[in-house]
């Protein structure tokens, strides 16, 4: 295999965490309105871990995109 062809290839599987950090946001608010619906009091004061799980989920993907960036334009 070619050293570029690898270099190509190692950048689209970091391009991969992503999309798998979209799918975490989306399950994070996808059970928080579940779950707001099923007890609207209850939902008020798990609003803030819900946005802090999305930070995360999003600071995961925000990585995953710099470390194919390092891929492509570093090595």
């Amino acid at each position: 295999m070619d050293a570029v062809a690898a270099k190509f290839l190692g950048a689209g599987l970091a391009c991969l965490g992503m999309g798998l950090a979209a799918m975490g946001v989306g399950n994070i608010f996808g059970n928080f309105v579940a779950g707001a619906l099923r007890n609207p009091s209850a939902a008020a004061g798990q609003f803030t871990n819900a946005i802090v799980g999305a930070a995360l989920a999003e600071g995961l993907g925000i990585f995953a995109l710099v470390v194919a960036l390092v891929l492509l334009f570093v090595v």
